[in-house]
C-alpha cells in the first residue's frame, strides 16, 4: 500500500474525532490528501519591522520589543479587555486581548525582550495587535523561520482547535515522517521544463525558506496536475478518434445547395465561411467530428448548424438539434423553419409537452427516415426515440448536458453521428482546453452586417423615475422591453427585488402598457402563452427571470432592464443582453444596482459598460469569478476538483502541459509502450480517484 493511501487517522496528533472533523469539512481521509491541502498564503517571518514603521494597512508584520505595563478594562460581567503597552525603542504600539487576557497576564513579563506577530490596527491613533502571536526573543532564530504558510479552515474546524496553526503542525508532522516520494514525471520532462523534483517541491510548498523556492516549487506541482489532466484527455481524444470512424459526406448535396441558392437570408460573413469550410473538412475526413462552435449572441451560429446539417440531409442522413429548454428548442424550430420556407424537407419538434398522437408520429417519421430534422430537448435522447439514419448532430449550450447524455445519441447510430457543440457563453482558450479539450474548436468572430452594438449603462435604483420615463419614450417609439429580476418571490433573508412584487409594481408605473411575465416555476403552456404574446407585440413589457437568458429571439426588444444586476455573473448578464440588439434600431441594457457595491462587483459592471466582447468579458469572468462560477451559480469544482494549479492564471502552463502531452500522445498514440510506462500507470491510479475524468472529456 502506498504511503500516501494510509488513512489521515494514524498521524500523530490526529486520531478519530479530528479525522471525523477534517474528512467532514475539507474530505481529508488519506495522507496524500493533507499533502495536497496546500496553504492559501504565506507570510514573510525572516523580516522584522519598527514599530514606527508600521500603518494600519499592511499585512501580517512582526516586531520586536519589551512590555512596558498591562492595563485592563471591564467589559459587562465576567468580561475584560486587556492591553499591553508596547515599546521598541521606536515608537509604542498596544497589544489587545478580549479573550484569554488573564493568560496573557500571568504569562508574558514586563521588561522580556518578545517577537510580536501580528495584524497592525489603528485604534485611539496608535497601532494595535489583536490577539498576536508572542515569542520569547531570546530563543528565535529569524534566519530559520522562512515564510509561514496560512490554511483555510472552517468555523467548525476552528471552535475544535483545528485552526491554520493547528494544520500547520499536522502537516509538520507529515512532511518530516514521510520517506522520499517517487517521481511521477520522466526526466526528460522535468529537465525539458527545468521543474524541480516532486519531493523537493511538497516539502517547500509547505514550508518554504524564501519567495523563489516556493515560486518553483508551486510552478512544479501546478504542472503535474495539469499535465495529467491534458494527457488524459488528449488519450481519451486519441483513443475516439481510432475507436469510431465518422460518416463520409463525400458531396455537398442538393439540399445545401438549394438552401444556398434560393433562400439564404443574407450574405455569410467571412467568420461563417471559415466555420463552414472547416466542418466541411470533418464530415469528409472519415473520422467522426466533435467540434465546439462558439459564437456570441446573433454571432449566425444557428445558420452554420442548419447549413451544416442540409450538407448531411443532402448525403441521404438524418439531423437533430438538442436543446436544454422547450423555450430554446421552440425557438430553433421558429428559426429553422423560417429559414427553409416551402423546402421539401419535414422538420418535427421532440419535447416533454409533445404527448399522443403527434409523439407517435414523430417517432414514426424517425423510424422510417421521412423526418430530415428532429429538433428537440432531453426527450430526443429516450430509449423510445430511434432514427433510420442519423448522420449528424448539433448539441446547443453543451455546458447544461452531461457526457452520459451526449453519449446516448451516439447509441442511436450505426456509427457515432458528427456532433457540433454550439455556445453563446464564449470560453476563454484555457478553459476551453480543459473543459473541451477533446473537441476541435471553431470561433464565429463577427457580428452579421448591420447590427448595432447594444449601449450599456450602470443606474442606481434610486434614480428609477428617470429609468422609466426614458423606457416609456421607447414603447411609445413602437419598441419593447424585457425587465429581468434575480428573484421569483421575495424572502424575509433577502433583500432583493423579486419578479411577484416587481411585476404588481410595475403595472402601477406603466398602466397605459400590458405586461407579460415569465419564471422557472410556471407550467410549460403557461410560459409559453406568456412567451407568444409577447413575441406577437400584444404586451410591450416582459417581466422575467433569467429563463430568457438563453434563446428568446424579439428582433423588435430594444431595452433590457437587469434589477440587482451585481447579483449575476459577467457572463450571464452579457448573455441577458443579447437578448436585445437583433434588429436594427439601436438597443440599450440598463444594469440597475444599489449605490454600495464591492470593488469585485463594481469592476463587473465597469466591464460590463466598456464592451461587447463575449471573450473579453469571460476572460475577465474567470479571472474574477474562478472557473466553477462561470454560470451565474457556483458549480462545485467544474467537474475536476484542481488543487494546486488555476485554470484563469495559469494559461502559460496549462498550454505547456498540453504541449508535452501531445508529443507522449503523438508518439504513443495506443499508450501502451514501456518507454511511456510511468505515465500510463500513474494515469491510471489518478483515474481511481475522486476526480470526474469522463466529465472533464
Amino acid at each position: 500500500m502506498d504511503i500516501l493511501d494510509q488513512d489521515v487517522k494514524y498521524l500523530p496528533g490526529v486520531g478519530p474525532n479530528r479525522k471525523k472533523m477534517l474528512s467532514n469539512e475539507l474530505g481529508i481521509e488519506t495522507f496524500g490528501d493533507l499533502l495536497e491541502y496546500y496553504p492559501y498564503k504565506y507570510v514573510d517571518r525572516s523580516k522584522v519591522y519598527t514599530i514606527h514603521e508600521l500603518t494600519g494597512d499592511m499585512p501580517y508584520v512582526q516586531v520586536i520589543g519589551h512590555i512596558l505595563s498591562f492595563e485592563t478594562y471591564p467589559m459587562g460581567p465576567r468580561k475584560e479587555r486587556v492591553v499591553a503597552h508596547f515599546s521598541d525603542g521606536t515608537a509604542i504600539c498596544d497589544l489587545t486581548w478580549f479573550n484569554g487576557g488573564k493568560y496573557a497576564k500571568q504569562t508574558y513579563k514586563i521588561g522580556v525582550n518578545y517577537l510580536v506577530f501580528g495584524k497592525p490596527t489603528i485604534f485611539n491613533n496608535r497601532i494595535n495587535f489583536t490577539h498576536p502571536d508572542l515569542d520569547d526573543a531570546s530563543k528565535v532564530d529569524l534566519s530559520a523561520m522562512g515564510m509561514q504558510p496560512y490554511y483555510n479552515t472552517t468555523e467548525k474546524m476552528k471552535k475544535s482547535g483545528l485552526n491554520s496553526r493547528a494544520l500547520e503542525r499536522l502537516t509538520k508532522t507529515l512532511v518530516e515522517r514521510l520517506p522520499a516520494l517517487p517521481e511521477t514525471l520522466p526526466d526528460f520532462i522535468i529537465h525539458n521544463r527545468h521543474l524541480m523534483g516532486r519531493n523537493e517541491a511538497f516539502h517547500i510548498v509547505h514550508y518554504p525558506q524564501n519567495a523563489k523556492d516556493l515560486e518553483r516549487a508551486r510552478v512544479r506541482l501546478k504542472f503535474e496536475e495539469l499535465f495529467y489532466v491534458q494527457l488524459n484527455i488528449l488519450r481519451y481524444a486519441s483513443d475516439h478518434r481510432r475507436k469510431y470512424r465518422g460518416y463520409i459526406f463525400p458531396q455537398v448535396g442538393e439540399a445545401l445547395n438549394t438552401f444556398y441558392k434560393n433562400y439564404l437570408p443574407f450574405p455569410l460573413t467571412g467568420a461563417q465561411k471559415r466555420v463552414i469550410r472547416e466542418i466541411r473538412a470533418d464530415m469528409g475526413s472519415g473520422r467522426q467530428m466533435n467540434r465546439l462552435l462558439q459564437g456570441d449572441v446573433g454571432s449566425g451560429k444557428t445558420l452554420v448548424a442548419l447549413m451544416s446539417m442540409l450538407i448531411a440531409i443532402g448525403n441521404g442522413y438524418q439531423t437533430c438539434i438538442m436543446a436544454p429548454t422547450e423555450i430554446l428548442a421552440e425557438q430553433h424550430l421558429t428559426t429553422i423553419m423560417g429559414f427553409l420556407k416551402d423546402m421539401n424537407l419535414r422538420v418535427a419538434l421532440l419535447t416533454g409537452i409533445v404527448k399522443g398522437k403527434r409523439r407517435e408520429e414523430v417517432l414514426e417519421g424517425l423510424l422510417d427516415g421521412t423526418i430530415h430534422i428532429l429538433v428537440g430537448t432531453h426527450a430526443v435522447i429516450e430509449d423510445t426515440v430511434q432514427f433510420a439514419r442519423l448522420g449528424f448532430v448539433v448539441v446547443d449550450e453543451q455546458h447544461r448536458f452531461g457526457v452520459a447524455q451526449r453519449a446516448k445519441l451516439w447509441s442511436k447510430s450505426e456509427n457515432p453521428p458528427h456532433v457540433l457543440v454550439m455556445t453563446a457563453t464564449p470560453i476563454p482558450r484555457t478553459l476551453a482546453m480543459t473543459l473541451y479539450g477533446d473537441l476541435d474548436v471553431s470561433i464565429i468572430d463577427e457580428l452579421p452586417p448591420g447590427r448595432k452594438p447594444v449601449l450599456t449603462t450602470h443606474v442606481f435604483d434610486s434614480r428609477m423615475t428617470t429609468l422609466y420615463d426614458g423606457i416609456r419614450q421607447q414603447i411609445h417609439e413602437g419598441r419593447q422591453v424585457y425587465f429581468v429580476f434575480p428573484l421569483i418571490e421575495g424572502s424575509e433573508k433577502s433583500d432583493l427585488k423579486n419578479l411577484e412584487d416587481g411585476f404588481d409594481a410595475l403595472r402601477e408605473v406603466f398602466p397605459e402598457f400590458r405586461l407579460s411575465k415569465v419564471h422557472g416555476k410556471m407550467r410549460p403552456k403557461d410560459k409559453e402563452e406568456e412567451m407568444q404574446r409577447f413575441v406577437s407585440g400584444e404586451t410591450q413589457i416582459l417581466v422575467a427571470t433569467t429563463v430568457i437568458e438563453v434563446g428568446v429571439n424579439v428582433p423588435n426588444a430594444s431595452v433590457m432592464v437587469i434589477l440587482d444586476a451585481q447579483r449575476f455573473g459577467l457572463s450571464q448578464l452579457h448573455q441577458l443582453r443579447g437578448r436585445v440588439g437583433r434588429g436594427a434600431d439601436q438597443s440599450f441594457c440598463l444594469l440597475v444596482t444599489p449605490f454600495k457595491l464591492s470593488e469585485d462587483t463594481r469592476k463587473r459592471i465597469d466591464i460590463m459598460c466598456e464592451t461587447n466582447d463575449g471573450f473579453r468579458i469571460a476572460e475577465a469572468d474567470l479571472k474574477l469569478r474562478g472557473p466553477g462560477d462561470l454560470e451565474g451559480t457556483q458549480q462545485s469544482g467544474m467537474a475536476f476538483d484542481l488543487k494546486i494549479a488555476d485554470i484563469a492564471r495559469d494559461g502559460q502552463l496549462i498550454q505547456m502541459a498540453r504541449d508535452e502531452a501531445q508529443k507522449i500522445i503523438d508518439d504513443d498514440p495506443e499508450c501502451t509502450s514501456q518507454k511511456y510506462a510511468l505515465l500510463w500507470n500513474r494515469l491510471r491510479q489518478l483515474r481511481k480517484t475522486n476526480i470526474n475524468w469522463a466529465a472533464i472529456s
